[in-house]
């Protein structure tokens, strides 16, 4: 197993039951795990134990022909840059992987709310409690940023924020989630824009990388599971 998504073993069976989801159901003929015992056994209340299935068919899905013809897979690193390209994120590939992760999440929440009318901004600086003097959207995403790069409770909501706005715009139904009445209101005015910020993401991929409509919504998905692992631990 790639090193970077050893962590998954520890993760909660609904969260694997979504990045399962995003391979099954959005990789159509290509996909593979379906069909193998593990799935057939362990699919949907034991994912635990078949996380090096899930994992190697991810992997599948985010290597080139090349490497596939070899029997081999890409890393999760170069996965994961290949979709922060394509998604036109900036960061820069000697950072850590969690970093890199920030930023793709980051991306998706700043690009939503750009999609966002004045009402939502309105509604998102009071229920965020962001220390704005003007909610504008420039104010908005300046605030996120900042937000997100202090670290603490606020990258883990960001990247539920983000993690859930994807699975519903994705697979038509959200994470299972335990959240506060704030929280919820606010998942609730960024899970439109989050579905819109996708919707562009898709058509601007071109026909000949189908693989991506798995492995963005994938690698959005691994980074939200890591980012709540972590703040468990913290």
């Amino acid at each position: 197993m790639d090193k970077d998504l050893e962590f998954l073993t520890k993760c909660d069976n609904d969260d694997l039951k979504v990045l399962c989801d995003y391979l099954t159901e959005k990789g159509s003929l290509s996909e593979t795990l379906k069909i193998k015992n593990s799935y057939k056994e362990c699919y949907p209340n034991n994912l635990t134990a078949m996380v090096d299935d899930i994992e190697y068919e991810f992997r599948e899905f985010g290597s080139n022909t090349i490497f596939n013809i070899l029997g081999k897979t890409d890393s999760y690193k170069n996965i994961l840059c290949k979709v922060c390209d394509k998604m036109n994120v900036n960061y820069n590939k000697k950072q850590e992987v969690c970093f890199i992760e920030q930023n793709l999440l980051l991306k998706v929440l700043t690009d939503s709310v750009e999609k966002m009318g004045q009402e939502e901004i309105d509604n998102i600086v009071k229920e965020m409690n962001l220390n704005v003097n003007i909610p504008t959207k420039e104010a908005v995403v300046a605030a996120l940023q900042t937000g997100v790069k202090l670290g603490g409770f606020a990258v883990y909501q960001g990247a539920l924020i983000v993690a859930n706005g994807v699975a519903r715009a994705v697979l038509g139904r959200g994470l299972t989630i335990v959240a506060n009445q704030t929280l919820t209101k606010v998942i609730g005015v960024f899970a439109g824009p989050i579905g819109w910020a996708i919707t562009a993401i898709w058509a601007a991929i071109d026909i000949a990388g189908p693989a991506y409509r798995v492995i963005i919504p994938a690698c959005i998905q691994i980074a939200y599971m890591r980012t709540k692992l972590n703040s468990t631990l913290e």
